[in-house]
């Protein structure tokens, strides 16, 4: 049974370079510092099919490590996201059998996204990695309405991946404590996810789903805690006059992956309130290592044979039409 594993990070020195030469560098970047992280970030070659190999993965599509290039003044982060597409896409080539790429885009100049999502398309990566927040732009900002109508119209899912919040979020919310709680805190520890989730939603309540049926979105961490609190969401609905209910556009346009955290009460949960066509396998790699073992037990999880394969491998190859 083939194992796909969709969001494997990777990273590049002259986009680390220039976020670390911005006037407030995002805090965030240490984490990809850490032990060996950057070294395998880097590594889109021989060491990084060996630690697939390890963890029996048969298949990694690559996405640029947060904060991506959304952090960027709008000319450097077209240039940056042009050359990350570049590279990604020279990586797939070099090795067609192990990888594909979600492309980076350059969300900070609105109006060349849809253009580098089509080349990066074109180029054959399979979805595009963005982050809820350019400077003070919301993803559902209706700047970005062409960029999701492109998505769709192009079958590009676009991976809403975690991020720092804002100064003023941290300043309200997680403060207080020694920097490195902090940072943790406002990251992996709560705010990254609470982030997010807030980022997905906002799209629903804009009304994004309504006017883009087709469009599918993806969000790590077993839905950033959005499937925990549905029925509360849903009470939003009628309020934004939406066509569909929030958990209509859950169960319909999105789908969520496990990033590495292999909790069979997850699991469950999620299988509670949305289809398991709607799971997909990912260990979010460097950041997370489930062995080989350790994937295995959690398989052992599902039901059925066929419940499994459609997790580890069939739904990422239906979502991001790919060929085993």
């Amino acid at each position: 049974m083939p194992i796909i594993a969709i969001e494997e990070h990777w990273g590049m020195p002259d986009l680390t370079a220039a976020l670390h030469a911005l006037p407030h560098p995002d805090e965030s970047l240490v984490l990809g510092e850490m032990d060996d992280n950057q070294e395998c970030l880097e590594d889109l070659a021989a060491g990084r099919i060996a630690s697939m190999d390890a963890q029996g993965i048969d298949l990694s599509i690559l996405a640029l490590t947060p904060p991506g290039t959304q952090s960027l003044p709008p000319e450097e982060a077209l240039a940056l996201s042009r050359a990350a597409n570049d590279v990604a896409a020279a990586a797939v080539a070099r090795n067609p059998a192990r990888f594909r790429s979600m492309s980076t885009l350059p969300m900070s100049s609105p109006k060349d996204v849809p253009a580098e999502l089509e080349r990066a398309a074109g180029m054959g990566h399979v979805g595009t990695m963005v982050h809820g927040r350019s400077g003070d732009l919301f993803l559902d900002d209706p700047v970005y309405d062409d960029f999701f109508g492109a998505a769709s119209e192009l079958g590009q899912p676009v991976f809403i991946h975690p991020q720092l919040p804002s100064s003023a979020v941290r300043d309200a919310s997680y403060r207080g404590f020694d920097p490195k709680t902090e940072l943790a805190l406002a990251t992996f520890g709560w705010g990254w996810h609470m982030d997010t989730a807030t980022a997905a939603l906002r799209l629903i309540l804009r009304g994004t789903f309504d006017r883009h049926p087709g469009l599918q979105v993806v969000l790590g961490h077993w839905g950033e805690g959005l499937l925990f609190w549905l029925d509360r969401a849903d009470s939003i609905s009628r309020t934004a006059g939406l066509q569909r209910s929030v958990s209509d556009c859950i169960r319909s346009n999105f789908h969520i992956t496990a990033s590495g955290m292999l909790n069979p009460a997850h699991l469950q949960h999620a299988l509670s309130v949305t289809s398991v066509d709607r799971l997909i396998f990912a260990t979010d790699y460097p950041f997370q290592r489930p062995t080989k073992e350790e994937i295995r037990l959690f398989l052992g999880n599902f039901s059925s044979d066929a419940e499994r394969q459609q997790f580890s491998s069939g739904n990422a190859a239906s979502l991001f039409a790919i060929d085993l």
